[in-house]
């Protein structure tokens, strides 16, 4: 049977208010249970307080007695002990019991335990029995027997000690051995009352509201001093005295009532969570669709920013108005090196910044935050990885505005133009390189036509001399039985002739070598290499080195090493090398400022291995040296500081070295001047 409509709305109401009930039910046991839990956590604090504050005056008190005590003993130790008059030390003894109410007596003993003088307090009467006193077994005797065994002083285990009035109390001796230059002279005695130490030596606030006493390990009270008990609940805190012989424990008792805070509490928890309950409930509901609306539109954003910034290859930095850096995407992580927990918060200095360049970074930084705006084509600039690596970058600076329209900080985009900067670099060698190329391809083309043009007179000019030489010697007879009675500088003169017509002959062949050689090597063809010794090169050239050293009053110098095997060149374009370098350094010395000139050629072994032996040849001059900034381009082809010079011979002479795999270069000669250098290898085949 199918219910009713009114049955259906009554189960439907029912649930209804069983729903609205149960939660407002929830609610009432939540908040129980909460006030309950306030309650209950205030109580164990009040305790954990009263409790904490309790063991603080324990040990402040301890601490009192243990200080207390050092000074007594100090006081004793200064009583007089080296042969004292009774009088005196009875006087001084007294005077310290007067003070020391703490101390009952004090008694001075020979090294046998025997009593030689002692003094009493007056303030407290007691009968001591002196036969149980100076047993073999009493407190005394067993705390002075730990003096002498420590080496120092020693307490004695506490005792009950009759007074003359009837009553008793708990004493505890002090025992301090004397002696005067290592030699014992007795003991020091001196008697404590536990009820004084703790009436004397514990301050009064604290035995005012507490229950002070001293007690053994199981709990029996030895001596107490303090307030009677007000309230129900007992605190209770322990601590250890521990002294030279004995060890004490002291005891602070205190009784509180039942915590207030109960009222209070209440009604300010009802109160505060019925105000919370209420705004809880009505904007709850109101809120949270909203609150998820929102949630999910801020995800979505924060996801879709987050997948943006992480697919950039732009890096972006943001800072505040003071410096302080806010932002890092992971491109500009990459760029850097750094992590972004490195880079936020820095200010002042950022770790990618170049050492050299900081004050210029700062001051720039300084001008921006001033409100200089910055151009809006970007700067370029340069930063350092944490590596070291240094790269150039591109840097874009807006300005961020918030939602309010407050200007609050920088944004900055960072791009790497390192592969840009090396493009440049590259179109701009290879720009360099192609018109270099077209110069050389122009002095190839000059060299071959000068070659050709020159061959034909340097031809014609050999063999005129040839000729002229071979006149001369046909001649010869016929001019000896004719000048047979001449003179002897006419014979002389004509032999010079001779002599002069075959250096031209000599020079002529020569200088068809030379052209030769640079057409071969403008054209890059294969040279002819033989093994030549070094002395025959500077043979070669040191009838053309003296002409021009004669001309500029210089004086040359050479040197080779013994044993030097011979190297393995083309002779003619080494005997060049030699021949330019020299003439470069001689004109290098023609300057009024060096007077005395000395041109330096010296050659021997360079670094060698079993495999490959060098020759080093070395060209020395006492010149003005080369300026840096002429030194950079040195080599550079037509780069020449003279007005006749082509700027083509240093650059020649490195490639005919670099041709035969040595090397060629120059460093500064101490005091002054220049040394050039350049090796050869060595003939492998020949021996020296």
């Amino acid at each position: 049977m199918k219910p009713t409509p009114v049955k259906r709305t009554l189960l439907q109401r029912w649930r209804g208010a069983w729903r609205r009930w149960s939660l407002w039910t929830a609610l009432v046991l939540l908040v129980v249970s909460m006030l309950a839990t306030m309650v209950w956590l205030a109580g164990r604090y009040e305790a954990s307080q009263v409790q904490t504050r309790l063991e603080r005056d324990t040990a402040d008190a301890v601490s009192d007695i243990r200080t207390a005590l050092t000074h007594n003993l100090q006081s004793l130790q200064a009583l007089p002990s080296d042969n004292p008059s009774h009088l005196a030390w009875e006087v001084e003894a007294s005077d310290l019991l007067r003070n020391r109410r703490e101390l009952v007596r004090i008694e001075l003993r020979d090294a046998n335990l025997r009593m030689r003088t002692h003094v009493q307090s007056p303030y407290r009467p007691v009968a001591w029995d002196m036969r149980l006193r100076d047993s073999g077994q009493s407190d005394l005797t067993i705390a002075c027997a730990n003096a002498r065994r420590l080496g120092g002083p020693a307490y004695s285990s506490s005792y009950f000690q009759p007074h003359g009035d009837g009553l008793g109390s708990e004493m505890m001796e002090l025992c301090v051995p004397l002696s005067a230059s290592g030699r014992p002279l007795g003991y020091l005695v001196a008697t404590y009352a536990l009820q004084d130490i703790l009436a004397n030596l514990v301050g009064h606030n604290l035995t005012r509201s507490q229950e002070a006493s001293f007690t053994e390990a199981d709990g029996t009270r030895l001596a107490v001093l303090g307030a009677a008990r007000r309230g129900s609940r007992m605190f209770s805190a322990q601590h250890l005295l521990d002294l030279p012989g004995s060890t004490l424990v002291l005891r602070m008792d205190s009784w509180h009532s039942a915590p207030s805070l109960f009222p209070n509490v209440l009604t300010a928890l009802v109160t505060a969570m019925s105000i919370a309950l209420v705004t809880v409930m009505v904007v709850l509901v109101r809120d949270n669709r909203r609150r998820l609306r929102a949630e999910r539109d801020l995800a979505d954003a924060l996801a879709f920013r987050k997948a943006m910034e992480d697919s950039l290859v732009t890096g972006l930095r943001a800072r505040d108005l003071e410096g302080r850096i806010t932002y890092v995407n992971p491109a500009f992580c990459e760029m850097v090196g750094f992590s972004p927990q490195e880079l936020l918060g820095l200010s002042m200095s950022a770790p990618y910044w170049p050492p050299e360049r900081v004050e210029e970074y700062r001051q720039r930084q300084a001008i921006r935050f001033a409100g200089t705006m910055p151009p809006r084509e970007g700067f370029e600039s340069e930063f350092m990885r944490k590596d070291g690596t240094r790269f150039p970058v591109l840097i874009i600076e807006a300005p961020l505005i918030n939602a309010q329209g407050q200007h609050t900080g920088w944004m900055s985009a960072f791009l790497d133009i390192s592969e840009q900067r090396r493009v440049e670099e590259l179109s701009r060698a290879s720009q360099e390189r192609l018109q270099a190329t077209a110069r050389l391809a122009t002095v190839g083309e000059m060299a071959s036509l000068l070659s050709h043009e020159l061959n034909q007179p340097l031809a014609a000019i050999s063999s005129y001399a040839n000729g002229s030489i071979n006149l001369l010697e046909h001649a010869a007879p016929a001019s000896v039985s004719a000048v047979a009675g001449a003179s002897s500088p006419e014979q002389d003169a004509l032999e010079d002739v001779r002599m002069a017509m075959r250096q031209i002959a000599r020079q002529a062949e020569r200088a068809g070598r030379v052209i030769k050689s640079v057409h071969d090597f403008v054209r890059r063809r294969d040279q002819a290499r033989e093994a030549v010794h070094a002395q025959q090169l500077l043979d070669a050239i040191l009838p053309l080195v003296s002409l021009q050293a004669r001309k500029l009053g210089v004086r040359v110098n050479t040197s080779i090493e013994p044993g030097l095997a011979p190297a393995l060149c083309d002779r003619t374009m080494v005997e060049q090398v030699l021949l330019n370098l020299a003439r470069n350094a001689m004109q290098a010395m023609d300057d009024p400022g060096v007077r005395n000139r000395v041109l330096d050629i010296r050659v021997r072994r360079a670094a060698s291995n079993p495999h490959n032996g060098w020759i080093e040849f070395a060209v020395t001059d006492v010149g003005t040296g080369i300026p840096p900034e002429v030194a950079e381009k040195l080599f550079t082809p037509f780069f020449t500081t003279r007005p006749e010079g082509m700027g083509l011979g240093l650059s020649m002479c490195r490639t005919v070295i670099e041709q035969h795999g040595g090397f060629l270069g120059f460093a500064p000669n101490e005091p002054r001047g220049t040394v050039f250098t350049f090796t050869l290898p060595v003939n492998n085949g020949a021996t020296s």
